[in-house]
């Protein structure tokens, strides 16, 4: 069967792919988004953290047998731990001047952090197993869906679902949103606004771990992963709105669609049609999708 003189199974099957990617975009533009609206630091680091929560699941694979799911718990806290200490010992100094000093530091953390593992274990990928439970494929009438990716799918709609109801619905999110106008205010109630912010930073590079443990066995571990993606990354967080969470989740799955079309349909185009978009947004609506202009 063709739709629009397409064979069907190419077009869901490109479709599938954009999806995939589009939830990767989400979860990383997510934590982006998370970071930026309360501590105004433009992580250039997230993508090093997403190649570093791939790499723990693989080193702890490798190193001390620790299966997919336990990978999964344990990854986003122990690379979130180090995103507290990078936010503790250096970025707290950064938050009176201007954004840029926050973007020179992470991009050189991530140039560190990315050279140290590509002269530990090289620049070619690693395989990371399919977990057990996922082997396999759905046979869903007009194309095979493999269920690691459908996992993958849907877990990070619950994620990102998830996050959003957290931030925007409840009283800690409340909280946060508070601090990111009124940090004064907000103390003087008794919240302690640093600790927030420094957990804040925390949870926002657990996601870009969880992220890259889900990642790892669909891509293969390398310490060039995040290099690869985290530009075509802020480019969604930018077609979304900076600080804004339903513009990261939104674009980010929406994107992956559209780039997923376009493999499709205008195959040469599909390394660029997110750029054009973010140009085309940009001078439209400068904040963004989803953004507010301050």
């Amino acid at each position: 069967m063709e739709i629009f003189g397409i064979p069907s199974q190419a077009l869901f099957g490109q479709l599938l792919i954009g999806l995939i990617n589009g939830s990767f975009y989400a979860l990383l533009s997510l934590g982006l988004a998370v970071i930026f609206g309360l501590l105004n630091i433009i992580n250039f680091t997230h993508g090093a953290q997403y190649m570093l929560g791939a790499f723990v699941a693989w080193l702890a694979l490798n190193k001390l047998g620790l299966n997919y799911w336990l990978a999964l718990l344990l990854t986003p806290v122990v690379v979130g731990a180090t995103g507290v200490l990078i936010e503790r010992t250096m970025l707290k100094q950064l938050y009176k001047l201007d954004h840029l000093y926050g973007l020179l530091l992470t991009f050189g953390l991530a140039l560190i952090i990315q050279g140290v593992f590509r002269n530990e274990f090289g620049s070619s990928g690693m395989p990371y197993p399919v977990p057990e439970l996922f082997k396999g494929v759905f046979n869903t009438g007009f194309m095979f869906l493999p269920k690691y990716r459908a996992w993958v799918i849907v877990a990070s709609v619950v994620i990102c679902a998830s996050t959003w109801y957290v931030i925007e619905r409840t009283k800690l999110g409340a909280y946060l949103r508070a601090a990111t106008e009124n940090p004064s205010l907000v103390q003087a109630f008794g919240i302690n606004v640093p600790r927030m912010i420094t957990l804040t930073y925390g949870f926002g590079v657990g996601l870009a771990a969880l992220a890259g443990v889900m990642a790892a066995p669909i891509y293969q571990v390398s310490p060039m992963m995040g290099a690869d993606i985290i530009i075509v990354v802020f480019a969604v967080v930018v077609i979304g709105g900076m600080g804004s969470i339903l513009g990261a989740i939104v674009s980010g799955f929406g994107l992956g669609l559209i780039e997923g079309l376009t493999k499709v349909f205008y195959p040469e185009a599909s390394n660029t049609v997110i750029f054009v978009i973010m140009a085309i947004v940009l001078l439209i609506k400068p904040a963004g999708l989803f953004g507010t202009q301050k």
